[in-house]
């Protein structure tokens, strides 16, 4: 599972990984995209917030239960149901308001990579029209996602760098590195990104 607060990289890591690795990898679309790009309201009361958090960690759970069902090798998630609760409004709890425990959820993902938001001066922009954090707003939402996935036993959090491609590049070469062997010669394209030091990530598939 790949997260990050609004801004870290996600799409343009994705995009990558769709051109780079093999068929084996099925790279899940954000739930939330789907969710809002799809007509749901995007309203500003506290109802409303929590409406969609439940629609989007909703779609998000109908989306790895597809996966599972394809038996597909390796799953990528775009974000995770964890996620919701990072925007999740209050009053009231998200684990409460999906019959869910944090715990029980965390454990459907085997893995959890966390790019870090960049700051201003590394990079950060909302020119997405889905985006409308700024930068402050954009780094406390990411705050708040390293707290919902904090304990995962398999979380690697990516610090923000002034070379976006070097932490594309290790994200790549890591997830390449988790396909089997008969994959691994596939990924052409790879060796046309910029050299990075040694990959440090770890992939997540949905159980």
């Amino acid at each position: 599972m790949l997260t990050g607060g609004p801004g870290a990289g996600k799409t343009a890591v994705l995009e990558l990984i769709r051109q780079s690795l093999c068929s084996h990898v099925v790279v899940l679309p954000e739930s939330a995209g789907i969710v809002f790009g799809g007509g749901f309201p995007r309203e500003t009361t506290v109802g409303a917030q929590q409406a969609a958090q439940r629609a989007i960690f909703h779609v998000q759970r109908e989306l790895e239960f597809v996966a599972d069902a394809d038996s597909a090798a390796i799953v990528l998630c775009d974000r995770g149901g964890p996620d919701c609760a990072a925007y999740w409004p209050g009053p009231g709890s998200f684990w409460d308001a999906i019959h869910e425990t944090r715990a029980d959820v965390l454990r459907r993902y085997d893995a959890v990579i966390h790019l870090r938001v960049p700051g201003a001066l590394q990079g950060y922009h909302n020119e997405n029209p889905l985006r409308t954090e700024s930068p402050a707003e954009a780094q406390a939402i990411d705050d708040r996602i390293a707290a919902v996935w904090e304990g995962h036993p398999r979380r690697i959090v990516i610090d923000a760098a002034d070379d976006f491609m070097v932490k594309a590049r290790r994200t790549v070469e890591m997830l390449r590195a988790e396909l089997p062997a008969c994959c691994r010669n596939d990924s052409v394209k790879l060796r046309q990104l910029p050299h990075a030091e040694p990959p440090f990530l770890s992939l997540a598939r949905s159980e």
